[in-house]
């Protein structure tokens, strides 16, 4: 293929990842074309590589996410763009962090197995929290009396994280203790509460706590 044909394949990928929202993965910018124009899967990840070149000594990145390819600033700069933003870093108990760890690492888990864990009580407002945010979903349920919910990780969570897939996650070999899970699952949240992908969506300011009054209340202190 000419270089000019190349070029301008990149450009319209590049103007459809500054415009797009969310991730698009090789297919979903392959359908940006007419059938007749479609370049191969070998042409567009070709171009990709193209892209992520570009954008070398640039404040933006090309970042490959479980959902597909998104630009996004660069953490090293996220501390001015973070200005732009008037809202401040949510707030996230460190009840919901384990939770969220423990689903992440122990997948599929049910309820009642994250609660033998950390040995309290799960709040509902933790994983309808979780659920709401779509970082995770109920997969199936267990084979036991009342067939208890299972719960798992999705790509929303993969892509939030800026990971593409669980094999990124640190691995248990290297965190020693749930507390050591909760901490590396705050440093890599507060990390991308401080910026978002250019085009995406900054997120809410709002608390997320176990729910205040129930007589379940974990105790454990909120973190920020």
């Amino acid at each position: 293929m000419k270089e000019e044909q190349l070029v301008h394949i990149r450009n319209i990928v590049e103007a459809a990842l500054l415009a797009s929202g969310r991730p698009m993965s090789v297919e979903q910018l392959r359908d940006l074309f007419d059938e007749g124009e479609r370049p191969a899967r070998q042409v567009m990840e070709h171009v990709l590589v193209m892209l992520d070149k570009s954008c070398e000594g640039r404040g933006f990145e090309l970042r490959k996410v479980a959902s597909g390819y998104r630009f996004q600033v660069r953490q090293a700069y996220a501390t001015w763009v973070g200005r732009l933003f008037e809202e401040k870093p949510q707030r996230y108990s460190r009840a919901l962090l384990e939770t969220l760890a423990l689903i992440a690492y122990r997948q599929p888990i049910t309820r009642g197995e994250i609660e033998d864990i950390r040995g309290v009580t799960v709040s509902s407002n933790i994983i309808r929290t979780l659920q709401e945010r779509e970082w995770v979903r109920v997969v199936g349920h267990k084979d036991v009396p009342g067939r208890p919910a299972m719960y798992a990780s999705t790509r929303q969570f993969l892509d939030y994280f800026n990971l593409a897939s669980l094999e990124e996650l640190p691995t248990l070999a290297d965190i020693r203790d749930l507390d050591e899970i909760g901490r590396e699952i705050e440093k890599t949240m507060q990390a991308e509460i401080e910026f978002e992908t250019p085009t995406g969506d900054h997120p809410d300011g709002a608390t997320t706590s176990d729910e205040p009054g129930n007589e379940n209340h974990d105790p454990d202190e909120t973190l920020h």
